[in-house]
């Protein structure tokens, strides 16, 4: 009798337990269905929007959704449902190309450093995956893209007079594309953006050499050109970099540098620099910098 009573009571603990742990897993359950309800919550747009019930959305209807809110240009809506389908299928068949989604969105979205933590990211988890050369030329995009303003945008403006800096790490980025993926379909258009970009970078070092020259600084002036003639040769600059030079080495009363610059100008452009500083001005052009506000 008493052997009973021993086992009834280990029947009755290990039914306790049971129960305890579906309680428990219950709670979690519902923990997680409360978190996820807060995921739609999140991006929902108004009580008709069917993202209310996207607990019990699958992978297909998530990408669905956000493929929605980017054709409508609701990019940080798109960000989150990207970010929520990352959280909810994390080794799914098309999780690499939900990352890529993601750095694409926070790029229209114009956050730039997200945009490339996000492209980072990619290119570190998938190395060998067919779609890492978008990964560079999003990259690419983004810094080419950086300091391009709503001014910007819609105003006529000469990029070479803006901070280099985001123009030498897109220009390094997209060089980088092109040695490690050469017959990528993203390599012609690297390579023309590479030619603008050096085109901007040679110009950006012509316009400090003109601030020298305004400063009476000649010796600097003389040395920046210089440097762009060395630096960025075949580049639109060098006529102009050349006639700096011309000038601050007879500023200089060095008559001899000043000789062989103008004939190394005469003889490479007899009839003037082959592109005008603005290619194709236009009057909008011509009154943005008569009014000299990026000067």
């Amino acid at each position: 009798m008493r052997l009973l009573s021993v086992k009834n009571l280990l029947i009755l603990v290990i039914i306790l337990s049971l129960q305890g742990c579906e309680g428990l897993r219950y709670l979690v359950q519902g923990d997680e269905k409360d978190a996820a309800v807060n995921e739609c919550e999140e991006w929902k747009d108004s009580e008709d929007d069917d993202s209310k019930d996207c607990v019990d959305w699958d992978a297909a209807k998530f990408r669905a959704n956000a493929k929605k809110a980017m054709d409508a240009g609701s990019w940080e809506k798109a960000i989150k449902i990207y970010e929520a389908l990352e959280a909810r299928f994390p080794f799914g068949p098309e999780s690499a190309q939900t990352q890529l989604d993601i750095a694409y969105a926070y790029y229209k979205n114009s956050d730039p450093e997200s945009a490339i933590a996000a492209a980072d990211r990619f290119i570190k988890m998938n190395p060998r995956s067919p779609n890492v050369d978008y990964a560079y030329y999003l990259k690419g995009l983004v810094n080419h893209n950086r300091d391009i303003g709503f001014v910007q945008r819609f105003l006529p403006s000469d990029a070479s007079q803006r901070d280099p800096g985001s123009a030498r790490n897109a220009y390094d980025i997209f060089a980088e594309l092109v040695r490690r993926y050469p017959n990528s379909k993203y390599a012609e258009d690297s390579r023309k953006r590479m030619i603008a970009l050096k085109n901007n970078l040679a110009m950006h070092e012509v316009h400090v050499a003109r601030y020298y020259m305004k400063r009476k600084a000649y010796v600097a002036a003389a040395n920046r050109a210089s440097y762009v003639v060395e630096k960025y040769q075949r580049t639109t600059a060098i006529p102009y970099a050349l006639q700096i030079m011309q000038e601050a080495y007879t500023k200089l009363d060095m008559p001899e540098l000043a000789k062989d610059a103008e004939s190394v100008y005469n003889l490479n452009y007899p009839n003037g620099p082959t592109v005008p500083e603005y290619e194709n001005a236009t009057v909008s052009h011509k009154v943005w910098d008569f009014i000299g506000l990026e000067k």
